[in-house]
Formats: structure tokens, sequence, C-alpha cells
């Protein structure tokens, strides 16, 4: 083998070595609690992985609450909807987005250490698998509804959407927790 066949050899051979990594960004980020006296809140956001390599949410914490946790909402079949956590996170697909939205994926704010304002601005951090931690400033705002929100969602995402009854039944009294949660004043 000439020096040049060895080079171009190794260099292909390293092409294919580098690992697949996600590229992670945060968009449409907003957070929100029923009003000044509520004891819990959650977060809404397009997590958007523009890498080659599918990515997973596995963990989210801020100073805001006493306990932060991914939830999702899940329909028991019997017109109720009900609340629970995912210990094992959200997969963003390589080349894709995953939106967490009211009334399905969210970061879950229990115990609130302090009101959530409009206006105000939580810092929240996102533990990625592959990405790591990645702090983002979210705006609380509570003047945004669900029609809001999904009229962005229809810019140039690419998603499926249940524009179905928007108004269910969410029964948080029974929870697969170890913790007491007060969601009556939550409004997803």
């Amino acid at each position: 083998m000439t020096f040049k066949t060895t080079l171009l050899a190794g260099l292909s051979a390293l092409a294919f070595a580098l690992p697949a990594v996600a590229e992670i960004t945060i968009e449409d980020a907003y957070a929100r609690a029923s009003g000044p006296s509520a004891k819990a809140g959650a977060a809404f956001f397009v997590i958007k992985n523009s890498g080659d390599a599918d990515d997973q949410l596995i963990d989210a914490a801020s100073d805001i609450a006493k306990r932060v946790e991914l939830h999702t909402h899940k329909d028991m079949g019997d017109g109720v909807m009900k609340m629970m956590h995912v210990p094992e996170g959200f997969t963003i697909p390589a080349g894709g987005s995953h939106a967490l939205k009211r009334g399905g994926d969210h970061v879950m704010f229990m115990g609130l250490n302090r009101s959530m304002n409009d206006g105000d601005v939580i810092s929240v951090t996102l533990t990625f698998e592959d990405a790591g931690d990645i702090t983002v400033e979210i705006p609380v705002d509570l003047q945004r509804t669900e029609e809001m929100s999904m009229e962005m969602d229809h810019g140039d995402m690419d998603h499926d959407h249940d524009h179905g009854d928007m108004d269910h039944d969410h029964d948080h009294g029974d929870m697969d927790h170890d913790h007491d949660h007060d969601h009556s004043n939550m409004d997803h």
C-alpha cells in the first residue's frame, strides 16, 4: 500500500468511527400555573434534534419547586385522563422533534417554592442522555391558551395533532407517586 492509499483508508475508517451525536435545541418554551396561589405548575416547549442520533430527555430540575418531574397524560379508557410520571423520559428522534404541550408530555413542578406570575422567568435544567444538561430560561405566560400553542405548532413543524375535545377531565388524585400532589388548580 502506498502512503496515499494508507492515509485515505485511515481517514475513511475515522469517518465511520466518529460517534453519532444529538444536537438539541429548545424552542417556544413557556411555563404556567393556574394562579398565584397554585401549588403546582408546568413547562411546555418543543425539543428539536438536528443531530444524526436519537437522544432521550431523562430528567428536569428547577428551584421553582420542591419536586420536578417529566409527566404525561394517559387516557385510562373511561374518559378520564390520568397524569403520570415518566421515569424513562421522552425520546427525541434524530432529525426530528418532540413537543411537550398541555394535555400531553410536560415538565411538572410540584410544591412551588414561589408563585409563578405572568412575565416571570424560571430557570429549568433539562438532562439528556447524550447532550447532557441544557439550562433554559422559560417565561411564565398565564395568558397563553392551548389554541395559541397549536397555531404555533402548525408552522414548519411535522406533527400530528388531535384536535378533538380539548376539555378532558383530569384525575390528578390517584397519581403513581409516593408524594402528595395538589393539581386541583392546574390548567393543562
